[in-house]
């Protein structure tokens, strides 16, 4: 990431002026307030920052939706609360988080070769009460992003300190308990942060979830964010029952309710361990940052999705454990080449390396009883990426990045079958362009234009036949490219209002991706989309705020049609079309403040041509605060205010009920939950 002037202003003002450490923590509180405004300072319009008070306001029912506060990103969940949730952004239906690059603390979030699906994406270690900011980027436009971050980039970083202790209690609908204790009191010359959070919730399901985890996280800092260090410790641990996907055609005969399950054992459990740590040193000539991390998953997962489409006798329950340790550095150095006037250029140059050492397998069950093994698989993969980056700023009024970057990768397969185990390697070169102009005050116009890709499960690179039907199949490459293009704008002309909108299309090379339930990987054609998106962020005063995202995505297949059939099985299953969300929010009404937050998730096409269709889901949600003093606040949550009986996700495919002589196309959807209410109280000191 290249240092803008105002990073240099705040250095100097740290270092080089009579302001205290104190001056400057306030200062940088008052910035993170609400969403900032980025004319001068940001590459693109679908670019931005969003700080811990405007994250505060929001009302999640689960820790993914924090990621919701991404223009246009829906967090969606069609099993368990502790399984991974379902991203949308841009066109995609990105599954469990493929071509979304989330990073936490740091850390790289996504997982490749996942025993699941490729780029397994599990934020339930999340704790929002440490999170101080939320850094977003849509498309392929920086050089210093990589694998998974064609469609979108989403950064959350934990706060060195708190500004008070705080213990909070909740209680809710469900059997819903949750309990956070974190403090950071000064240690050794720095600051120690630790935190600590249990939770339990059954859910509205027939079948309760049985959610119970433990969260924690010892964090010790000293310095600040451009001029220091820290070292940090992170261990999570969940378990869960799963009430998975129904078929519409049993509910609708009542057969089943909206909250039953067919399998009683599907379920899974989760475990996440870290060490982690960054160093950063910024001058007025040069700015350098290191990091470096370790990180341990394990997950089970048990499955049943047909029912007894493939066995009637045990029934298709099948089992996907994935153990994982994740080692890697990152490094980059910016030189501050040129101050003339106006005319300002920066160089950064960087280099990330990452290693995955990975046990999984796939495997059929009954009652979470293994009956047979499809394949299991030793993976050890590998990534080394450098790049360089080029900031300048031409004028007032213009300023341009221009980066590249080169990608390697290698993948190493032993497994049980050796016609699926090898060796397979691949690189990509990914340049990337940014150009703001702004002759305007108040305006920023944006071109972006930039390549990016996403790897593809290492098992597909290596393989030669499908592991249940022994039937032959092609191998995979590693590295699949995107080509993105947007337009972008962004403007503050009118007072207390910041407007972006931006026009983009990406183009995958093919959307090839590893199918975990089957355990092979399926090749799909090259793709296009294209879109618009809106945001606005009014402030009305000092105490009431509304917010407006909207998106619409275009997205189809770009392989062949039948002549003047220009759609005709061309759309993209799953693929989301348009979202929007509407917040307002109160703060500082005397004692009072509260947000209410309605969300409209679109309507998408389950099947190529279009002929089945998903419902669209309207969600209203909000909070209500009171201070009862200055040390002590009460909150009252609640969630589906409307009650709407909507879809979370929505599915087409063949399954099987135990009561029927053949399989059946149908509709499978996971409810999202009913109307209910939680309350917190918060102690601060």
């Amino acid at each position: 990431m290249t240092l803008r002037p105002l990073h240099l202003a705040i250095a100097a003002l740290m270092f080089h002026s009579s302001a205290s450490a104190d001056d400057f923590v306030l200062q940088r509180v008052l910035v993170e307030g609400a969403r900032a405004n980025q004319i001068g300072l940001s590459d693109a319009a679908s670019a931005g920052s969003i700080g811990a008070r405007e994250l505060d306001k929001l009302t999640v029912y689960r820790p993914g939706e924090l990621l919701e506060a991404t223009p246009g990103l829906i967090a969606s969940q069609h099993s368990g609360e502790g399984k991974a949730n379902q991203f949308y952004l841009r066109g995609f239906n990105l599954d469990h988080g493929t071509d979304l690059a989330t990073w936490v603390d740091g850390m790289p979030v996504n997982q490749r070769s996942h025993a699941h699906g490729q780029g397994w994406t599990d934020v339930n270690f999340l704790i929002p009460e440490l999170v101080t900011r939320l850094d977003y980027r849509k498309g392929p436009y920086s050089a210093a992003d990589g694998d998974f971050s064609s469609a979108g980039k989403a950064s959350v970083a934990y706060a060195n300190r708190l500004v008070a202790p705080l213990a909070s209690v909740t209680l809710g609908q469900d059997r819903y308990a949750r309990s956070v204790v974190a403090v950071s009191p000064e240690a050794a010359g720095g600051n120690l942060l630790a935190a600590l959070e249990l939770l339990s919730n059954d859910g509205p399901w027939t079948r309760p979830d049985g959610y119970r985890k433990i969260n924690a996280v010892l964090r010790y800092s000293r310095g600040y964010e451009n001029n220091g260090w820290h070292v940090a410790a992170m261990h999570y641990r969940g378990h869960w029952n799963a009430t998975d996907q129904v078929p519409l055609r049993a509910v609708a005969s009542g057969q089943l309710g909206r909250f039953d399950t067919i399998d009683l054992s599907d379920g899974g459990q989760a475990q996440r361990t870290s060490i982690s740590g960054a160093w950063r040193r910024t001058t007025q000539e040069t700015a350098t940052s290191l990091s470096a991390y370790v990180i341990r998953n394990r997950v089970d997962l048990y499955s049943n999705f047909t029912y007894f489409l493939d066995d009637p006798v045990n029934g298709d329950q099948f089992s996907q454990p994935d153990r994982r340790v994740t080692a890697g550095v990152g490094a980059s150095h910016t030189w501050h080449l040129l101050r003339r006037g106006a005319l300002t250029t920066d160089m950064t140059v960087g280099l990330q390396a990452q290693n995955d050492n990975i046990f999984n397998g796939l495997y059929a069950t009954r009652a979470r009883q293994r009956l047979a093994t499809t394949r299991e698989d030793h993976i050890t993969q590998g990534s080394v990426a450098v790049y360089a980056e080029n900031a300048t700023k031409w004028s007032e009024a213009l300023r341009t990045v221009v980066g590249v970057r080169a990608n390697a990768f290698r993948f190493e397969v032993d497994g049980d079958r050796p016609e699926n185990a090898g060796r397979a390697s691949d690189s990509l070169v990914t340049p990337s362009l940014s150009v703001a102009y702004g002759p305007w005050k108040s305006t920023e116009l944006y071109f972006n234009y930039g390549h990016g890709f996403h790897s593809n499960d290492a098992r597909g690179t290596v393989a030669t036949v499908d592991p249940k039907t022994l039937a032959a199949v092609e191998r995979t490459p590693g590295l699949v490219r995107s080509r993105g293009m947007e337009l972008g704008l962004r403007t503050v002309a009118i007072p207390k209002m910041e407007t972006t909108l931006s026009l983009y299309s990406l183009d995958f090379d093919s959307e090839l991706v590893y199918i975990g339930d089957a355990g092979n990987t399926e090749a799909g054609d090259p793709s296009r989309r294209v879109g618009i998106e809106l945001s606005n962020s009014y402030r009305a005063n000092k105490w009431v705020s509304v917010n407006l995202d909207a998106a619409y995505a275009h997205a189809r297949s770009r392989g062949g049609s039948p002549a003047g059939e220009r759609d005709a099985g061309r759309r993209i299953p799953g693929a989301v079309e348009g979202v929007a969300q509407l917040g307002l929010s109160v703060d500082r009404a005397g004692p009072w403040s509260g947000a209410l937050r309605l969300r409209y998730f679109g309507p998408r096409p389950l099947i190529e041509d279009d002929s089945v269709r998903s419902q669209a889901s309207v969600t209203l949600n909000g909070r209500i605060a009171y201070r009862i003093s200055k040390e002590l606040r009460l909150e009252l949550e609640g969630f589906n205010l409307g009650n709407r009986r909507d879809s979370a996700i929505d599915y087409y495919y063949a399954s099987r009920l135990a009561n029927e002589a053949e399989g059946v196309d149908d509709i499978h959807f996971h409810p999202i939950e009913p109307r209910s209410f939680r309350l917190t109280l918060v102690k601060n000191w």
